[in-house]
């Protein structure tokens, strides 16, 4: 993915730039750079024309414009500055990078983090745009698609006329990170499951391992059944790929320090096994793996920023086959926690997998607190569709400090409940619990599941089964929520 080079400090001698970018408010008002190089009789006269209303999300390219040096002026519109909102600011930028997609602007001067919506700072606004631009350049290029012309951005730098203070430089080299990447998320969760099985997500994480200095280990299907990982070999032993669990260590801190796990549902294709999903969209089952690449995205991010403090990552990853061999509902399993599930809907496996994994985790890694996420319940969609990932956890504070880190990022989570009442639906009569609590509470039951397996720490879970990809003619992966993950990590240090 090409990587533009994002400046502070900028001068706004437009010689220096090929492009300008500029808001526009209601009435054709504008920023004092505006004013300073003559453009507001221009957006004034264009808005009492009706030629450009300003309203956000509209762009206008001016292509060699008089009154200016730069050879374009790319107007924005942002309506009334008063009124302006997080959604609609998100939206200009969006529309401004897609404007620019299709032009040989190469160098540009942004002037959109002049303005913010309100209780937002100019480093939110530089962190914004700089995630907006850097993402707008990303595009899914793979083997399987040797006929699709590849995306040809000639954006090369993007300056920003504002302070090289300690906040903006943070904000900036963040978002290029997060923005980063969410690329490598994408593009593992796009990848069609006959090439991103869970052999190609381990040799991916060896490979950023000897980019970054992370220290690897793979453990092998093998090894695991010694270790009594029951609950995650019964959902691989249908499948002819052979299961890992992928681990990987960061240390930006002292070794005495205990690091923070994040464990990853990497399912990467689930048919639903014997309780066989539908065929309608079931092609989309290739993104049950996205909380595996999620992790490995926000690795990608850490290697990139080197924080100081300890992250490890733990991802169990499989296929969810139906065959002869495979796990039948009726059947029981034993945990590594010693723990024994009934299966009763061997699509529900994706909690299978994590308890081995949340479990190894807290005994080889001995965290301070561990995040899991996994696409794991289509309850959450029904529940919250597709604009926020559901938060659950057995500890207030950081459940909190993930909420604020997605309302900063925009990536955002919303709170659901944990309780013993909700837990009692995991009864079972022949084993310590099911591993499904029936119809009602889908997203609350499985994650009461795994907190079955998370009582000794604190412990948090994400459920980005409605936040992880989009389907329809724009279908792929979000690269979601690798933003609110590395602010939060970066919050921690």
């Amino acid at each position: 993915m090409k990587q533009i080079q994002f400046k502070l400090n900028a001068t706004t001698d437009l010689h220096s730039f090929d492009t300008l970018i500029l808001p526009v408010f209601d009435q054709g008002q504008s920023t004092q750079l505006a004013k300073d190089v003559n453009l507001l009789d221009l957006t004034q006269t264009l808005f009492k024309q009706g030629d450009f209303l300003a309203k956000p999300g509209q762009t206008q390219m001016l292509f060699q414009p008089a009154s200016i040096a730069c050879s374009r002026l790319l107007l924005v519109g942002m309506g009334e500055l008063e009124t302006l909102t997080v959604k609609s600011y998100l939206e200009s930028l969006n529309a401004a990078a897609k404007a620019l997609d299709n032009t040989g602007a190469t160098n540009v001067l942004n002037t959109l983090i002049e303005c913010q919506p309100a209780n937002n700072d100019q480093a939110w606004a530089i962190y914004q745009n700089t995630l907006a631009f850097q993402r707008s350049v990303y595009d899914y290029e793979h083997e399987s698609r040797n006929k699709k012309t590849p995306k040809d951005p000639k954006l090369t730098s993007m300056s920003y006329a504002a302070e090289t203070t300690a906040a903006n430089e943070t904000a900036m080299n963040q978002a290029q990170a997060s923005a980063l990447g969410m690329a490598l998320t994408q593009d593992l969760a796009n990848m069609p499951s006959n090439f991103c099985t869970p052999t190609y997500l381990a040799e991916t994480a060896e490979a950023m391992a000897k980019t970054y200095g992370f220290e690897a280990n793979i453990l092998e299907q093998d090894e695991m059944i010694k270790m009594g990982m029951g609950s995650f070999m019964a959902v691989a032993q249908g499948a002819h790929t052979p299961p890992k669990m992928i681990c990987l260590s960061y240390q930006g801190a002292d070794a005495s320090q205990a690091p923070i796990a994040l464990v990853g549902k990497g399912v990467t294709f689930d048919t639903g096994g014997i309780s066989l999903k539908p065929g309608e969209a079931m092609d989309e089952m290739k993104y049950d793996m996205g909380g595996a690449a999620t992790v490995l995205g926000v690795f990608e991010a850490l290697g990139r920023i080197k924080p100081k403090l300890n992250v490890v990552a733990v991802i169990p990853a499989t296929e969810n086959m139906p065959a002869g061999n495979a796990i039948k509902p009726g059947d029981v399993v034993k945990s590594l926690s010693g723990q024994t599930i009934e299966i009763l809907n061997t699509d529900a496996e994706g909690r299978l997998i994590l308890c081995d994994a949340l479990t190894y985790a807290q005994q080889t890694y001995k965290p301070s607190k561990i995040v899991d996420m996994a696409t794991l319940t289509g309850a959450c969609i029904i529940a919250l569709g597709h604009q926020m990932s559901a938060v659950l956890g057995n500890n207030q504070p950081l459940v909190d400090a993930l909420i604020a880190s997605g309302q900063k990022t925009y990536d955002r989570f919303w709170q659901m409940p944990l309780s013993d009442e909700y837990d009692e639906q995991l009864k079972s009569n022949f084993a310590d619990m099911a591993n499904i609590g029936g119809r009602a509470a889908g997203t609350i039951t499985a994650a009461q599941f795994l907190a079955r397996f998370t009582k000794d720490v604190d412990w948090a879970h994400l459920d980005i089964a409605g936040t992880a990809w989009v389907s329809g003619k724009d279908k792929g992966a979000t690269g979601r929520p690798v933003p609110a993950l590395v602010d939060f990590l970066l919050e921690q240090v």
